[in-house]
């Protein structure tokens, strides 16, 4: 569909409402009225013999756009390129413009005449014929204003100047007036004979652009697919989300790192920890901004198979834009919007929340997040919450309808990977990128015994998760790359049992052509032999055959 565009197109119809009520259309207007007209005639025409399959709604759309070439080729007739009326708008017009075209070469003819006659080279400021309001003039020194018979027009800013209209051509003047006069009727004649064809086709002209916006609409959204390598996801109302390889819209594709995320499938909750700038508010966002975009018809930065949700309403509270706007602390910004969104989410909400109860004591901020987390998970809605507190960790372990996840954290490089891990809970790695740093090992130690045995049994607990899921991970790559060579086998075998098979057939087929082939020779040549038999005599002479009697 290459062929789908809709350059030169304009909203066209305050113009056509400005007809109906039988105001004239100026030329711009009309050529935006032929521009869609001819786009709706290619559309039409590109459907009829380019209609491409796994389309319903747009050749429905194609089918409904009306064609209207009266008007277009009326519209041609009257109207160039330029925005100029055509001399063949009319046949008036074109008599009338043939006249004006030969009164106006005759008056430049005196007008010549008069400048190049060496008696009123004196008078002349310089040999110019010009016009001054639609009046042929030419410039006449002021000291002689009045030896040059004439009508004065007008003077120069200088006073020096003055442009006069010689008597020889006054009443030519008048004349190329009139036809001017004419001329100008005509061509609103013109224009209201046209317009009032604009206005009679007015509700047609309306469908049709509305019908244009909905392939514009269409096409933007086609282009911004393409722009973002993005694909169709499925939609359930279920609840369910399961993005594959999701990536944020809005960061450049050579920077973007794409995450897998689920959500809705036997939990309703997400807590997602790890240190700052893993990715874990972009991990939101990209929830947030996938879900609506699927919503409002739009193909997702994602992965084939991905499969999104249909919600009612997305809360999300993310940030700290508000606080700064309303001079109010981070905490009590957050907790103004939590209290809104508690208020009304419901099962068929999303909710994402940034930081979940932070900004205050870090005993209570947990506490006050978990019974967050616990009513959302009571009233059903699907909820995505970042937190720093140990606590939640340990709370969407034990909790039914909650699941941990982490941003994934290179202790080695001390960056973060932004990699989403699902069922894993993740660590600040403050200990370890201490260490890496260099941070002296004796105070890293007494750092450690800072810390509650319940914290350092929680942090194992994870490290060991951790490790037992980059395990699991290489297990699971391990048995894809199996997987696939046992594919990629299968395929080489069911490929070489097609070839033998085919070999075969040709084989006997070839092996049937040729045994009917010695089967008809040989029938050719024993009908052959019988032929010549019948027709040699038995006996050579009359004594042969009385032997054989004998």
């Amino acid at each position: 569909m290459a062929g789908l565009g809709l350059g030169g197109v304009s909203d066209v119809r305050p113009a056509v409402r400005r007809a109906e009520i039988g105001s004239l259309l100026d030329f711009g207007e009309l050529l935006a009225i032929r521009a869609v007209c001819q786009v709706v005639r290619r559309i039409k025409g590109l459907f009829r013999s380019d209609a491409p399959s796994g389309l319903a709604l747009l050749p429905e759309a194609a089918a409904r756009l009306q064609l209207l070439p009266a008007l277009e080729q009326a519209i041609e007739n009257t109207v160039d390129e330029n925005g100029e009326l055509r001399d063949t708008a009319s046949p008036r017009l074109a008599s009338l413009r043939r006249e004006m075209r030969t009164l106006q070469g005759r008056i430049r003819d005196r007008l010549e005449h008069i400048i190049r006659s060496s008696e009123n080279q004196k008078y002349l400021q310089e040999a110019l014929i010009t016009i001054r309001g639609d009046r042929y003039v030419v410039p006449v020194k002021q000291e002689y204003r009045n030896h040059f018979p004439g009508i004065v027009h007008d003077q120069s800013a200088s006073g020096a100047t003055v442009f006069i209209e010689p008597m020889a051509v006054v009443n030519l003047n008048n004349d190329l007036k009139k036809l001017s006069a004419a001329e100008k009727a005509e061509i609103e004649r013109i224009l209201r004979e046209i317009s009032r064809r604009v206005a009679e086709v007015g509700p047609v002209i309306r469908e049709n652009c509305r019908l244009l916006a909905y392939f514009d609409f269409c096409l933007a959204k086609a282009r911004l697919a393409l722009e973002m390598r993005a694909s169709l996801p499925s939609v359930n109302d279920q609840g369910w989300i399961d993005l594959r390889k999701a990536r944020h819209p809005l960061i450049p594709a050579d920077a973007v790192v794409p995450i897998d995320v689920q959500l809705g499938r036997g939990f309703t909750a997400l807590v997602i920890t790890g240190p700052n700038t893993g990715g874990k508010t972009v991990t939101l966002r990209t929830i947030g901004l996938l879900s609506l975009l699927a919503q409002s018809g739009l193909f997702i930065p994602a992965a084939s198979g991905s499969e999104t949700a249909v919600f009612r309403r997305v809360f999300a509270d993310i940030g700290d834009e508000q606080a700064i706007e309303q001079n109010l602390s981070t905490f009590s910004s957050h907790m103004t919007n939590l209290i809104s969104i508690l208020r009304e989410a419901s099962a068929d909400d999303l909710v994402l929340i940034d930081e979940v109860g932070a900004g205050t004591d870090p005993e209570e901020g947990a506490a006050l997040a978990m019974a967050i987390l616990e009513h959302l998970i009571t009233v059903g809605a699907r909820t995505a919450a970042t937190t720093h507190y140990s606590e939640l960790k340990t709370f969407a372990a034990a909790k039914p309808g909650i699941v941990n996840a982490s941003v994934e954290f290179d202790v080695e490089t001390l960056m973060p990977t932004y990699r989403l891990l699902i069922g894993v809970p993740g660590s600040s790695n403050a200990f370890a990128i201490s260490q890496r740093l260099g941070l002296d090992k004796r105070i890293l130690e007494r750092a450690q015994s800072f810390l509650s045995r319940e914290h350092n049994e929680v942090e194992k607990m994870l490290i060991s998760l951790d490790d037992k899921k980059r395990a699991y991970e290489r297990d699971a790559a391990e048995a894809e790359r199996l997987r696939q060579d046992l594919e990629h086998l299968k395929r080489e075998l069911s490929d070489a049992r097609r070839t033998l098979a085919s070999q075969k057939a040709d084989i006997l087929r070839k092996a049937r052509e040729e045994a009917a082939a010695l089967l008809r020779g040989a029938r050719r040549t024993a009908e052959g032999m019988t032929d010549e038999l019948k027709a040699r005599p038995l006996f050579t002479s009359e004594a042969e055959r009385q032997a054989a009697i004998a």
